[in-house]
């Protein structure tokens, strides 16, 4: 463990956000020296695949669409399958305690109720400023099918003459003259032609969407059902270094999204590229400095261009904050000299950054 200074005791004020978010208020006394212990972290990404999960069922009058209602083919599910579309990618940086960045920091003996804030994994939030973690947006919804299986038929929707067809032939031609029928008294109810039509508004609607399920449910006898699902999954790299078309993960359109190394898929790669670190600040040895003075030891992260492409279409590309791509720095000691008056120090726990400062 790399020594800077700083030990609290350990007064566990637990503020929860939700479930997944954590911090904890940890108070400097005398009985441990005044000092605690906080982790840096280090860039995770985490790639997120949405793809979809589309099920059709082809109708048992599906070769008669066309002759009876003049459905095209394009537009009739001839055969049961199911097949997977990959939609989008997304990609976050995230940051994890690095276990080989451990620090201690340290407040002077007379210093007027220090106080640190830590996630539940030891990163760095504040010092001697309350710490209200942001939301979490996993940018998960449950979504429902856009379409339905083809459904158990009311009996109400059939004639008797359907019902006594002989053939698949005949079956058709007669669901597809009764479909004609639901649409001409639809036709006679909004035109004001129809017999007995309900008088008021809100008994005409429940008449009008009768007929339009009645009518939805023979249609789907030639036309099928088409339902599709919204799925994801995600996958995890750690960049070290620049990183050319490594294979994230596979896709198949037979079964979605799966590990690299099943190869019933194509290959989705990822390039990482470091950007160029334009700060200007000194790089200082922190094991060095820490040595000379008491310091409080933050990241100043790099930036890496970050890209995912399946086949020879790009599904992401955008710049992301990397830890590992930029250099570790120190903050003077001369901050904390006014025991009075406490700066506040903001950091960004994701990063081990510093937000803000305030004297």
């Amino acid at each position: 463990m790399k020594r800077i200074g700083i030990f609290f005791f350990i007064l566990f004020t637990v503020n929860f956000l939700n479930a997944q978010t954590k911090v904890i208020k940890m108070s400097a006394t005398k009985s441990t020296d005044f000092g605690v212990t906080y982790f840096l972290p280090k860039t995770v990404l985490t790639v997120q695949a949405e793809y979809s999960k589309t099920t059709q069922k082809a109708g048992p009058y599906a070769r008669y669409a066309e002759k009876y209602l003049g459905v095209k083919e394009q537009s009739v599910v001839f055969e049961d399958r199911v097949f997977y579309t990959l939609n989008a990618i997304r990609v976050e940086s995230k940051g994890i305690a690095d276990k080989d960045a451990s620090y201690l920091v340290e407040f002077k003996s007379k210093t007027t109720s220090p106080f640190v804030y830590l996630t539940e994994d030891g990163l760095i939030c504040t010092i001697n400023a309350d710490y209200i973690p942001e939301s979490v947006n996993n940018n998960k919804t449950a979504t429902a099918a856009n379409g339905k299986e083809l459904t158990s038929l009311s009996q109400s929707v059939f004639t008797e003459e359907y019902l006594t067809a002989g053939s698949i032939t005949k079956k058709a031609e007669v669901a597809a003259k009764q479909i004609y029928k639901l649409r001409e008294s639809r036709t006679d109810l909004l035109t004001g032609n129809a017999d007995n039509a309900p008088r008021d508004g809100e008994g005409m609607k429940i008449v009008l969407a009768n007929l339009e399920a009645q009518e939805k449910t023979l249609m789907e006898l030639f036309t099928g059902t088409t339902s599709v699902e919204s799925l994801d999954s995600e996958f995890e790299i750690e960049p070290l270094t620049n990183i050319d078309k490594e294979i994230l993960f596979r896709f198949s359109k037979y079964i979605g999204a799966v590990d690299k190394d099943d190869l019933s898929g194509s290959p989705v790669y990822i390039n990482i590229k470091n950007q160029e670190n334009t700060d200007t600040q000194e790089i200082v040895d922190p094991k060095r400095k820490a040595k000379e003075t008491q310091s409080i030891v933050y990241n100043v992260p790099g930036k890496a261009e970050v890209e995912v492409f399946y086949g020879v279409n790009s599904m992401y590309k955008n710049t992301l904050p990397v830890v590992q791509f930029g250099s570790t720095q120190i903050l003077a000691s001369s901050l904390f000299d006014d025991k009075k008056v406490p700066v506040k120090i903001y950091f960004y726990p994701e990063t081990g950054a510093i937000k803000q400062i305030i004297q």
